[in-house]
């Protein structure tokens, strides 16, 4: 299991690194995994410091953080 969240995770820091923030919907799009996969991919990043969240009103966009890049 931590192999595929690991794989998911590349996938979602991948996809921020060439498209910059990016919504979920955005992420599962760009990446085609499923709801699950993005969520446990972005809190792996999260955990790691690797990705923050910006929220401007109802929309969140989750971007690197600039120290990872």
């Amino acid at each position: 299991m931590d192999t595929e969240i690991g794989n998911a995770a590349g996938d979602v820091y991948q996809c921020l690194e060439a498209n910059g923030p990016a919504t979920i919907s955005a992420i599962k799009k760009a990446t085609g995994l499923k709801d699950t996969a993005v969520a446990s991919a972005i809190g792996w990043l999260a955990r790691e410091s690797k990705v923050t969240r910006q929220t401007e009103g109802r929309l969140t966009r989750w971007t690197l953080a600039s120290h990872s890049a």
